[in-house]
Formats: structure tokens, C-alpha cells, sequence
């Protein structure tokens, strides 16, 4: 698409311009005006390129916002309803007490929760952060245990997501134990010092993403749940995905999230102010109890110590594995993490697949159509619930519409020749969805939202056979800063481009010199403070942690991955084939090209027996036929499920299992250690903002 084509398309900005109401506040992220790339100054700033940038180049101190940043924070406090307090009377709606101090910390001391720590929340907002988020974040700190209606409870506040409290006849039933066990106990005795010590009778994961299951042991055992004693009830699919999403590219993800959640960052004006969703993530003990009762169809209806809940299944929506679900007995409905107080993301910017849009908007519409008309409250797994038949079907059905429009919108001008990055920045919301506070992008983005709609349909090649084949950043970088002069000359470009406020384009013009002299630092440090305008314009508490981040380790190094990609139980719910597969994954293929490995796996606990062939640098299994009569194995081992966790992941050492008989072997097992020779490990300190 050409500029005329973007001028010319329904909207009076300038290619790349945007305004208040329409593109630097609502849903995608990014700063406004001539911050975001228009490439004028704001009044009264010139362009003059000496202009304070030559000292962002030789201070390892955060910037200050700019005059551009501060004009934008001023029209956006004169652009939103900011008078409009409704969401805050809801947020403390319900109240009973809080956590007093709100510090949860594990066995050991550690501190894994701190919400004491966004105590400058209350206090007046920064030009350092977008009054919009800074609203968002004074809602989502307020913390303690809340009643929804008689009977039905919510811990918030003490992790990114809520745990609901369902009473029954004898007991209590669990909604989401939160990310970790610390949190989850804390939560659960919050709740008992002011409802009573009543038993746990029941546990119900809304779908497969860690912050709804990650605490459940802090809940109940894993033999109440193995027993039966207790039931778990899970959407169909729950475990695959579960463990899949955190281990196959549980490194990669987990390195992301730290950017995503800000989780290094120094909380404070200048630093993470929460993530839209909840404040953060809790750092605590993640765990992982199989369910021992599938949700599998809609309609599916289910009693648990006396509370009826019927089932609505959303695959494909905000999780691979959802449900939503309706208590009648209290006319409400639990809207998991598919309907929330947020723009929700198509693809979270940790790394996920791709949500569909379209799916998502149909179950919304199935959603109301069962349950609204008879449902007096709609609360979920995060934020604040939504009370009064009329307000939750217009919070569900505009909700509903946002996917909706978003989806066809993001169809019709793909099938116009518009690729997904010109797609969001042309794209306009309808005024009734943008002025809800709850349809702006504090977790997902109207930007990001579009370009993953325009992935899942088309990939990753918008067309042009120019970026059919291009360099990768080293590369690149390397010839645009040849072609620019050299680094004076692009060093010359972003101290131009920071001046007037275009951080965009000042921050892609010194990736490319990055990447081509890492260790040139008057570009880090110019990178760093034009990351921090970005960040400190961004509605989204998702990319302000993201730049953010991006700048402290610019300024201070790596941070790696502060918590762990997966846990000793979420590893021990690995099924053989998710072992195998993840051996695979770590196979370097260069080095296993020449190795040809045979080996059988009798599971003694599943009376399977698995062939494992390392051959031309890949790793296949599969399940060994009783008629099998193929090549015969190097060797067979006979061990448990659990027994071949533990030495295909080396908690144990295969040598020593056989030896101590755990393990029994015939043929040759020395050939296996070959295999070792050939596995990677992940890496969870890669670099990002540097090659």
C-alpha cells in the first residue's frame, strides 16, 4: 500500500499519525502524536538534534519524560472520562478484609508477592506513566477478600489472577488456586479467618494457562485429587495443554515473561506500574494437580458439594482449553478469562499460538444467549466482577463485538492488499466500544490484536517478495549502518528523530547500529531513553514493560529469567509422549547427523512399550505393535512413567537406577549415553535487545 492509500482510507491522519481518542490512548500501547512517528514536533519543542540527546548518550540514569511525552500525558487526562469512578465503587464492592501486610513469602523467607510495593499507586499520577494505566493499576492493586454475592467470595490482589470461593454444603469449592502455593495458602486463610475453617470439597480449573492452576497445591493434596476424594473438574484437553504450553517452549516464554510482567523492574513512577491484567505475577512455588473430572461438552452439568454448575466449553478462545460456566443457584456465571475488565490479547506477547477472534466472539454470543438473561453478577478469573443483568449483557456484548469487529475489520482490509502492520495502523474502533474503559488495551492491543489476526490467517510473509528473503539483524544491521554513514551517521538520524519526539523511528534506526556494534554505547544509552518515552506513553502495561525492560537491560545487562519455566510437578505430568517429544526438541541437529540410535522403552505402569530412532539428527518415537518385526533395538529398558521423567530429564541418574534395579535393561544401554553427547540445554539469559 502506498501513502495515498493510507491517507485516503476512511481517516484524515497522516500515514503512521494518530489522535488521542483513537490511537494513542485506546488499546494499542503505543504514545501518542508525534511520539509514535508523524515526524513533527509538538509545539512549542523544536528539532533542534542537539537538543539533551548527546547526554542520553552517556547516562546510565532512566530519562525523564519528554515535552512530547508530557503534552501527550495532558491530552489524555482532557480526552477520558476520568470523572466516571463506577469501576472503583465496583472494585470495592463487597470488601471484608485485607491481607495484612499484603507480603506473601515462601518456607524460606523469600519474599514471592508484594503488593505493598505499589503503594505510590495512590498518590497522584506521573507524566512518567499514561494516566489511563495509572488508573487501570489503582483498580487492579486493591487486594483482600471480597463477597461477590452471599455464598460466592473472591481472593484478589494477591497474585495476576483471582481464586473465587463457592460455599457448599460442607465445604468450599476452589475456583483457580492463583500461580502459586504461597499465595494460594495465604488467599485460603484469608478467607478462613473471616468465613470459617471449612474444607476444601471441590477444585475447578478454568482452563490451561499457569495462573489458574499453578497454587493448586496450596489448596489440596495430590492424593485428594488422585483418591477422589476431591473432585477436580477441568476442561477437556486441560493437561495437554497445560503442559505443553510450559514445557515445550517453556524457556523461550519464561525469558519473554519476565519483559511482559516487568518482573525485574524497580516498581515506581519510572518503573513497572502493572500489567493490565493483574499487577504481576507471583514468583512463588508452581505446581500442578491432574483433574480427575473432564468438562467435555456444553450443557455438561455437574454437582460439587451441593453447588449445581453447568458448563459452556470455549476451546480455541483466550486458552486452547476454557469453559465458562453458570451456578444457578446463585444466578451467576464465572466468565473465566474469556470476558475481563481489558482489550484480552490474540497473541500474548510472551509467544503463544494464536487465538481466534472470531471463535472467541461466537462463544460470547453463545455466553449471553445461556446465561445472561438469568445471571445477576459475571465475575472471572481477573479484575472486578460486573453486577445487574443489563450492565453484564452490555459488558459481555460489547466485549463480544470488540473480537468481532477487530476480526472482520482486520479480513476486509487484508483482502484489500493491506498487510497486518498497515492494518493496525489505519484500523478505527467504534466509538461505543472505545469509550468503555474496559475495552482499552491494557493487556492486549488494537496494534498487536491485528497483526496476530493477520498471522493466523496469512503468516508471517506479508507478500512482497523484498521481505521474502531478508538479512537477519546482525546482518542488516550491519549494511544500513554502512549505508547511513557509518554509526556517526546513524547516531546522527535518532538524535534527530528523539528530538522530535518520532521514538519509533529512533529506536529501529539504532537497532540497526546495535546489532551491527553491540558495544557502542552512546547507541544503548539513546536506545534506552527512547524506549523509556515509549514506555511512559504506553496505555498498555504490557509494552511499558516491555520497553522498560528492554532499556534496564541496555543500561545494566541481562536479568535472564527470574522464575522458572516449569516445576518438579508440572514436569511429573508429563506423558511419555510429551517426554519424548521434549528430548527431541533439544536434539542439536548438526552434531546427531552421523548417529543412528535404537532404543525400546517397556512403561512397566502402562504396558506400552515406546521405540525410540535417532536418525539423520531427529528424534521419533512411537508406540512398538504386538506384531512389530521391524530392526531390533540397541537395547530395552523397563521402567515406570515416572522413572523415565526422571532420567530423560537427569533428576536421575540412568546408570544408577539399573544399577539399584529401579530400571531393567537388556542388550547394549552404553549406546544410549550417546544421546546425551548430542542434547542442548536451553538457554534462559538469551539476549534480546542486543545480538
Amino acid at each position: 500500500m502506498t501513502d495515498e492509500d493510507l491517507t485516503n482510507h476512511g481517516d484524515d491522519r497522516k500515514p503512521g499519525g494518530f489522535t488521542v481518542s483513537r490511537r494513542g490512548v485506546f488499546g494499542v500501547g503505543a504514545v501518542a502524536l508525534a511520539a509514535v512517528g508523524v515526524g513533527a514536533a509538538v509545539a512549542g519543542c523544536d528539532s533542534d538534534t542537539s537538543s539533551g540527546t548527546e547526554a542520553e548518550e552517556t547516562t546510565k540514569a532512566q530519562a525523564d519524560p519528554s515535552a512530547q511525552i508530557v503534552d501527550q500525558q495532558r491530552q489524555v487526562r482532557s480526552a477520558l472520562p476520568f470523572s466516571d469512578t463506577q469501576d472503583f465503587a465496583d472494585t470495592d464492592r463487597g470488601f471484608i478484609a485485607k491481607l495484612e501486610p499484603g507480603v506473601v513469602k515462601d518456607d524460606k523467607g523469600n519474599v514471592v508477592w508484594d503488593d505493598e510495593s505499589y503503594g505510590f499507586l495512590s498518590g497522584t499520577c506521573p507524566n512518567s506513566v499514561n494516566p489511563s494505566l495509572w488508573r487501570q493499576g489503582q483498580l487492579v492493586v486493591k487486594q483482600g477478600l471480597y463477597e461477590v454475592v452471599p455464598g460466592i467470595y473472591q481472593i484478589r490482589g494477591l497474585d495476576l489472577s483471582n481464586m473465587t470461593i463457592i460455599e457448599g454444603k460442607t465445604g468450599i469449592v476452589v475456583i483457580d488456586p492463583l500461580i502459586s502455593v504461597e499465595t494460594a495458602e495465604a488467599g485460603l486463610a484469608l478467607y478462613r479467618a473471616h468465613r470459617g475453617d471449612r474444607p476444601v470439597t471441590g477444585m475447578i480449573y478454568t482452563h490451561s494457562h499457569v495462573d489458574h492452576f499453578g497454587g493448586a497445591m496450596g489448596v489440596i493434596t495430590t492424593e485428594d485429587a488422585a483418591s477422589g476424594r476431591i473432585p477436580v473438574i477441568a476442561p477437556q484437553g486441560f493437561m495437554e495443554h497445560a503442559v505443553e504450553e510450559n514445557i515445550f517452549a517453556g524457556t523461550a516464554m519464561a525469558r519473554r515473561s519476565a519483559y511482559m510482567y516487568g518482573a525485574q523492574l524497580p516498581r515506581g513512577e519510572k518503573g513497572q506500574v502493572g500489567a493490565g491484567l493483574g499487577m504481576t505475577t507471583s514468583v512463588g512455588t508452581i505446581s500442578l494437580i491432574p483433574p480427575n473430572k473432564d468438562v467435555t461438552h456444553t450443557g455438561q452439568e455437574e454437582v460439587v458439594d451441593g453447588v449445581r454448575v453447568i458448563f459452556q466449553i470455549t476451546p480455541g478462545t483466550e486458552a486452547p482449553s476454557e469453559m465458562n460456566f453458570y451456578f444457578p443457584d446463585f444466578r451467576a456465571m464465572c466468565m473465566a478469562e474469556n470476558a475481563t475488565h481489558t482489550l484480552h490479547n490474540l497473541l500474548t506477547l510472551r509467544g503463544a499460538l494464536v487465538r481466534d477472534a472470531h471463535v472467541w466472539s461466537q462463544y460470547l454470543t453463545e455466553t449471553i444467549n445461556m446465561f445472561a438473561g438469568i445471571s445477576d453478577v459475571a465475575f472471572a478469573s481477573h479484575h472486578w466482577p460486573t453486577w445487574g443483568g443489563d450492565k453484564l449483557t452490555e459488558w459481555l456484548s460489547l466485549q463480544r463485538d470488540t473480537y468481532a469487529y477487530l476480526h472482520d475489520q482486520t479480513l476486509r482490509m487484508l483482502n484489500q492488499g493491506y498487510t497486518g502492520i498497515e492494518i493496525a495502523e489505519i484500523i478505527q474502533m467504534p466509538p461505543t466500544i472505545e469509550q468503555k474503559w474496559y475495552n482499552h488495551g491494557y493487556y492486549g492491543s488494537v496494534s498487536h490484536d491485528v497483526k496476530a489476526i493477520y498471522q493466523r490467517y496469512m503468516g508471517w510473509f506479508d507478500g512482497n517478495p523484498a521481505h521474502l528473503w531478508e538479512h537477519p539483524p546482525v546482518e542488516s544491521g550491519k549494511r544500513h549502518v554502512d549505508a547511513m554513514g557509518g554509526a556517526n551517521g546513524v547516531l546522527k538520524v535518532a538524535r534527530k528523530a528523539y528530538s522530535d519526539g518520532d521514538y519509533r523511528w529512533c529506536v529501529q534506526v539504532l537497532n540497526y547500529l546495535i546489532f551491527a556494534e553491540p558495544d557502542n554505547q552512546k547507541a544503548k544509552m539513546l536506545q534506552a531513553s527512547a524506549f523509556e518515552q515509549l514506555g511512559y506513553g504506553s496505555e498498555n502495561g504490557t509494552w511499558r514493560n516491555f520497553y522498560l525492560s528492554g532499556a534496564y537491560e541496555l543500561r545494566n545487562g541481562t536479568f535472564g529469567t527470574p522464575t522458572k519455566a516449569n516445576s518438579a510437578s508440572m514436569i511429573s505430568a508429563l506423558s511419555v509422549d510429551q517426554v519424548f517429544d521434549s528430548a527431541a526438541f533439544l536434539i542439536n541437529g548438526p552434531k546427531a547427523w552421523d548417529l543412528h540410535l535404537v532404543n525400546d522403552w517397556v512403561i512397566s505402569d502402562q504396558n506400552r512399550t515406546y521405540r525410540t530412532e535417532l536418525r539423520n539428527g531427529v528424534l521419533i518415537h512411537y508406540v512398538v505393535p504386538a506384531d512389530f518385526k521391524g530392526q531390533a533395538p540397541d537395547a530395552t529398558f523397563t521402567l515406570s512413567r515416572l522413572e523415565l521423567i526422571a532420567t530423560m530429564t537427569g533428576a536421575k541418574d540412568i546408570v544408577k537406577e539399573i544399577q539399584s534395579g529401579a530400571i531393567k535393561v537388556s542388550g547394549d544401554p552404553t549406546k544410549l549415553a550417546q544421546l546425551k553427547t548430542v542434547m542442548d540445554k536451553p538457554d534462559p539469559n538469551f539476549n534480546i535487545v542486543t545480538p
